[in-house]
């Protein structure tokens, strides 16, 4: 009698492996969909360079530093020239808007766009642009003077 209990004991576990190979093949086959990034609340990850002559700066960072840029994104203000790094930060290079001058504004991801500029203008910071969707899904963007003029960007999924 225990070889009874012990033979169908080894049956169920036999059972059990191949409904489980099955079950794995067919999650294999089911395309599953890609979880979002995990946001990284307050991280530079973008830094966009407005420039008087954008091909002259991004021609100057690839000789000088290397970077490597794919294609320009068009824009009404015109290319958009982007590059990333292996780390996941980049940027990218467009044309000033005067009365704008030439110069950097660093863009954190944050998790709620709208809720970030209102406790930023709260805080002291000063309207540049309010949250703004991107083209093409590419999420939101916001830029707020923070106290002393210094332009801070915001990005996020929404």
């Amino acid at each position: 009698m225990a070889k009874a209990k012990s033979a169908g004991k080894k049956a169920k576990k036999v059972v059990k492996k191949k409904s489980a190979a099955k079950g794995a093949t067919r999650a294999a086959k089911s395309p599953a969909k890609a979880a979002a990034p995990k946001m990284r609340h307050g991280l530079i990850t973008h830094t966009e360079l407005a420039s008087a002559n954008p091909a002259a700066t991004k021609a100057w960072c690839q000789k000088a530093l290397g970077w490597k840029f794919g294609p320009a994104v068009p824009t009404p203000a015109g290319p958009y020239h982007m590059w990333r790094f292996d780390s996941g930060t980049g940027g990218g290079i467009r044309s000033n808007n005067p009365p704008e001058v030439p110069g950097s504004i660093p863009y954190c991801e944050v998790v709620d766009i709208r809720g970030t500029y209102a406790k930023a203008l709260a805080a002291g910071a000063t309207a540049m642009m309010p949250p703004e969707q991107l083209p093409g899904g590419m999420g939101w963007i916001a830029i707020v003077a923070a106290p002393g003029g210094v332009a801070i960007g915001f990005w996020g999924s929404e």
